[in-house]
């Protein structure tokens, strides 16, 4: 009985090719495949006829631990070749490598990495010997441009010199000794029938001497459960070309897939012509003009290249250096992306990213109709049709209507899940929006499937699975409020009230010790409008959402009392926090005892403090006058005067008191007109920045409010708007005249005023 060893590389034509020979020369009774067991009693729901590239989506989820994977199939793939071909010369065909949820495989979400990464010395030996860039340009060299005769002994040597005398780590060797038994059961079975037995090169070496260890005659191995309270399972999902390529980041050791689809369909001419067409009609879909002759030049530099290299015809990289040679006529900055590994980088030559995404392809997998699918997959489909979302095309809701309500937490479970094609264009943003409306775009997209397959990992409903992806995100946040107030309103968007109640506490017992003053008014503001508003969402005036907002209140007073420092720019974040803080105090006070006199006398310690920044200074005056102290607006103004303090100090009064403000015309706007009117240009030049800044907390139609009062105190007639519609900007206007003025006085200086 003879045991033929087939080391391959994942998604390589030429291996795929050799597995098909080999397996109709020999006939085995058994082909066994580098694939999770676990799959092993679905094969033929595997073999239906699906249009690949499709992969087996498996996860673990429970004990500790939460682990996805892929295992993708091409039409090129060997390990595919070997199922199919193995199936049709009528031998047993089987998986024989560890569940993809084992935690052997616990660092891989895709079981076709290759282990050659790991071995990063014996492969710069190998490009530097043959005079190539890297991994793939010497694969392709080595294997791919020669795929005739010795290719199987070529394959052997290859691998064997990757692996060398090194000792797989612990996972790889826990995976070899499990398949090795597989190998074992098989050959006490075959009798004297031929096995054969693929698998990725790296693990070839190793099968080859563990097989010949005595077997413990027990037969087949077991298949590994998942241990008890968690879960695992593997389900087909269609794949595509984007996902399996290399220069999109997916380490399968074999980029450009559709040229290798071509290579497998065609051969070598056949893909070097075909690829060659295709950049052509992307380029010219762009309408970058290419011309027969730079064809011309393309063939010509391709079959040039080709024949330097040692290749009786052009393999990928011939081409893509013969295109470029072609076709680039400027000087390019960064290496060429074929030259390395890795996804495109951003700033890449425009060529260059068409010539990549036609050899990179876009093929999209479909599953057979017949192909089983979670029950999340058939629980949201009815869920969609019966709520009228299944169709493409926008969806306006009016969130105070019963059924739209129940549509949007339906979207929004489905955002939370990262199902493609639907984009929610408006609707509140925060819980104190009061925007009650939505409207979303639903299109068409062939990676919904794939995305609800996925997300069956996290349950069998559409709530349950949103539920889990909540609360994983709320897991990751840990202490960050900013993230802990965005997975609450998103629970909220979803109605998930349990989660919503759960993470609020959480966030409570964290804002004790938070010193992010920006990110707990963000949470305050989002709380302290669900409390407010939100009877549409179930949470207004939730006594656990009071408790998150009393401590909110509460730590952002605290620590605006503690920070320091001189002049500086007015900082938003931190005047929404305390403009956040105002809104509790005057709308929420009474029902959750918040102490409005503690916040007074906080504010009136941080004004007075010269050692805090002016924009907290405005800010804590802004807060006592909107609470209703008394107090002098003008003469605060005027304490503040400064050209480098006062634009600040006026952000963070207009932050806080802009109707005060407004509804004081003659009061502080006077006096802050008097102020610029007599400052110096070169005064006038350093507060300019500030002083806009801060009217920019003005909308539109009070700027124009606060013109019209301008021009009034003067008594002018004329247009408010037109004062604040310009040609230039103000800052180059009043630079040029700090300029004009410095002129003036150098001219006098020297006797040559123009008189």
């Amino acid at each position: 009985m003879a045991v033929t060893w087939l080391g391959v590389r994942h998604h390589s034509p030429a291996c795929a090719r050799l597995v098909a020979e080999t397996i109709d020369a020999l006939r085995p009774a058994y082909v066994l495949v580098e694939g999770p067991v676990d799959v092993n009693d679905r094969l033929g729901e595997l073999l239906l006829p699906h249009t690949l590239p499709v992969a087996v989506f498996s996860y673990h989820r429970g004990g500790g631990r939460s682990h996805l994977s892929w295992t993708p199939f091409c039409e090129y793939s060997p390990e595919w070749v070997a199922l199919t071909a193995g199936r049709a010369a009528g031998a047993e065909v089987r998986f024989i490598d560890l569940p993809a949820w084992h935690s052997a495989l616990a660092d891989r979400s895709n079981r076709y990495a290759d282990a050659e990464q790991r071995y990063t010395d014996v492969v710069a030996r190998l490009c530097e010997s043959f005079g190539v860039d890297n991994v793939d340009t010497l694969w392709d060299h080595l294997v791919e441009a020669e795929p005739g005769a010795g290719l199987a002994e070529r394959l052997a040597t290859y691998f064997d010199l990757l692996r060398g005398e090194s000792a797989a780590d612990e996972a790889d060797a826990a995976r070899e000794e499990y398949m090795a038994r597989w190998v074992r059961a098989a050959m006490a079975e075959a009798g004297d029938r031929p096995i054969v037995v693929v698998s990725g090169g790296f693990h070839r070496p190793a099968l080859r001497t563990l097989s010949t260890q005595d077997s413990d005659g027990t037969g087949w191995p077991e298949v590994p459960r998942p241990q008890d309270g968690a879960i695992a399972d593997s389900y087909l999902v269609p794949y595509s070309f984007k996902r399996l390529d290399a220069f999109d980041g997916y380490q399968s050791g074999m980029p450009s897939p559709e040229y290798y689809q071509q290579l497998w369909e065609s051969g070598l001419e056949g893909a070097a012509d075909a690829l060659v067409q295709a950049v052509v009609s992307r380029l010219r879909h762009r309408k970058q003009a290419v011309s027969t002759a730079d064809l011309v030049a393309a063939r010509a530099l391709t079959e040039g290249l080709a024949r330097l290299r040692g290749h009786q015809h052009p393999a990928r990289t011939d081409v893509l250096d013969g295109l470029v040679s072609a076709l680039v006529s400027d000087a390019l900055d960064r290496p060429l992306p074929w030259t390395r590994r890795g996804p495109l980088a951003p700033g890449a030559h425009p060529v260059v990213v068409e010539m990549v995404a036609a050899f990179s392809g876009n093929r999209v997998g479909r599953l057979h109709p017949g192909t089983p699918t979670p029950p999340l997959v058939h629980e949201v489909t009815a869920e969609l049709e019966r709520l009228g979302l299944d169709r493409d095309g926008q969806f306006d809701l009016d969130l105070t209507k019963d059924r739209d309500l129940v549509r949007s937490r339906a979207l929004h479970c489905l955002r939370a899940l990262g199902v493609p094609g639907l984009t929610r264009d408006s609707g509140p943003l925060t819980g104190a929006d009061p925007v009650l409306r939505e409207r979303w775009t639903s299109t068409p997209s062939d990676l919904r499937l794939p995305a609800l397959i996925e997300a069956a990992v996290y349950g069998a409903t559409l709530a349950d699975a949103a539920t889990a992806v909540l609360d994983e995100r709320f897991a990751d946040a840990e202490s960050d409020i900013g993230l802990l107030a965005g997975v609450l309103f998103d629970a909220v968007l979803c109605g998930i009230t349990e989660l919503s109640e759960r993470v609020i506490v959480t966030v409570a017992e964290v804002i004790a010790g938070s010193s992010d003053l920006a990110a707990l008014g963000e949470v305050l503001a989002t709380t302290l409008g669900l409390w407010r508003h939100d009877r549409l969402f179930g949470t207004a005036r939730s006594p656990v959402l009071g408790a998150v907002i009393t401590a909110s209140v509460t730590r952002v007073l605290w620590l605006a009392e503690a920070v320091r420092g001189g002049p500086a720019p007015a900082n938003p974040a931190r005047l929404r926090a305390l403009a956040a803080t105002r809104d509790a105090l005057l709308h929420a006070d009474t029902a959750l005892g918040l102490d409005r006199a503690a916040a007074l006398a906080v504010a009136t310690r941080v004004g007075a403090d010269t050692e805090t920044p002016p924009d907290l200074r405005g800010a804590a005056y802004g807060l006592s006058w909107s609470l209703g102290a008394q107090g002098d607006p003008a003469r605060a103004v005027l304490g503040m005067a400064g050209p480098k303090t006062l634009g600040d100090w006026l952000a963070g009064l207009f932050a806080l008191a802009r109707d005060e403000v407004l509804a004081d015309e003659n009061g502080v706007l006077a006096v802050l007109d008097r102020l610029v009117t007599e400052m110096t240009e070169q005064d006038f030049l350093l507060s300019l920045p500030a002083l806009r800044a801060a009217f920019e907390f003005f909308p539109p139609r009070e700027r124009e409010t606060i013109a019209r009062g301008l021009l009034d105190r003067r008594g002018m007639r004329g247009s408010a708007r037109s004062l604040l519609r310009t040609n230039l900007d103000p800052l180059v206007l009043a630079e040029a005249a700090a300029l004009e003025e410095q002129v003036g006085a150098v001219l006098a200086r020297e006797g040559l005023e123009i008189r």
